[in-house]
């Protein structure tokens, strides 16, 4: 099986300081990846000078002579950055020379763009954002994370779908325990859209668990595998637990420096600080999949560095690996034709 990724080389907020250092890790530590780095070539190839000749067939460059800037508009990037590195390594996936595309660029851009060139797959009306994040059970899946802010019960129950069969093929669980998020778990709560997309999941063949409230993200009280919402509450419930994150880290090294007695305290409860550091280190959860597209598109933050980004690149190989794509669009297939038959 191939594992070929194409890498967006110059997207993201420090591009190739960020992008060819992790490229060139991931190929050292697994021998069976072969990566396509695309962007101006004049900045590539001394970057990669010394590399090329070691790794041979497994690294290429692809070259594209303009850029995605973050805060550009979707709609001009797609329509006047046609050799855009972002627009080239998603044509690769689109034209079968890579199996996936990550990219640490314009999300809005990345979106739009993977959507007109892959197109959706069939029974899919738009695609959604899913990623890990972590929790006192390991860690959860969630979608939408922002890609549709307002979403019918229909698209809920779809992002469902697709994201139970992700979660299968990558953390090896046969029933997924699938939850709904909501303002509470009783069955009153919720606006009309969650009730009716709870009614669509129950009557479904998921492993559906009821309603979950905000705090089953990371601490709730039963273990979930996917929570499903909107991109709306999905994208402020991931910007709230980021900052959560942050807040912590400073006030924990803040209370540690305030004196020669904080400091000791600090090495002596390093070990402690260090697995709790990496137990929710965000570089770790990196990578966010763009289901329901013909094609796999890992979405990195923007603000990743080499360690974050590799870690989005790991999780396109094991995409690549499970056949990700091809196990949803049959998920969705059958899906349509158990409805017909009723």
């Amino acid at each position: 099986m191939s594992l070929i990724i194409s890498i967006d080389a110059m997207g993201g907020d420090y591009g190739v300081d960020v992008t060819v250092p992790a490229a060139l890790a991931r190929l050292q530590e697994n021998p069976a990846l072969t990566l396509i780095l695309v962007g101006d070539e004049t900045v590539l190839n001394p970057l990669l000078a010394e590399a090329l000749p070691i790794y041979g067939d497994r690294l290429a460059i692809q070259h594209a002579s303009q850029t995605v800037d973050m805060d550009e508009s979707p709609v001009k990037a797609l329509k006047n950055k046609k050799d855009s590195s972002m627009r080239v390594a998603i044509n690769l996936v689109h034209e079968k020379r890579a199996d996936a595309c990550v990219s640490a660029g314009n999300t809005g851009a990345l979106m739009a763009t993977a959507r007109f060139v892959l197109k959706m797959l069939i029974g899919i009306d738009r695609p959604a954002i899913i990623s890990t994040l972590p929790s006192i059970y390991g860690h959860t899946h969630m979608l939408d994370l922002g890609g549709n802010v307002d979403c019918t019960a229909e698209h809920l129950f779809q992002f469902a779908i697709m994201g139970n069969e992700l979660v299968k093929a990558i953390e090896g669980i046969e029933k997924p325990r699938v939850g709904l998020l909501n303002i509470g778990e009783e069955e009153v709560k919720g606006n009309e859209q969650v009730k009716a997309a709870a009614k669509l999941l129950q009557d479904s063949q998921l492993n559906y668990i009821g309603y979950v409230e905000g705090n089953s993200i990371n601490a709730g009280n039963i273990k979930v595998d996917l929570i499903v919402c909107d991109g709306f509450v999905g994208n402020v419930s991931l910007k709230s637990i980021e900052g959560a994150a942050k807040m912590i880290g400073s006030t924990l090294k803040e209370a540690f420096s305030k004196n020669w007695l904080t400091k000791l305290a600090a090495v002596v409860a390093y070990p402690v600080l260090k697995s709790f550091k990496d137990r929710i280190d965000p570089r770790l959860y990196n990578g966010a999949s763009f289901l329901g597209l013909r094609g796999l598109v890992i979405k990195s933050h923007g603000g990743a560095d080499v360690l974050a980004f590799k870690t989005a690149i790991k999780l396109a190989e094991v995409e690549v690996q499970q056949n990700v794509i091809q196990k949803i669009t049959e998920q969705v297939e059958a899906t349509l034709a158990q409805r017909v038959a009723l």
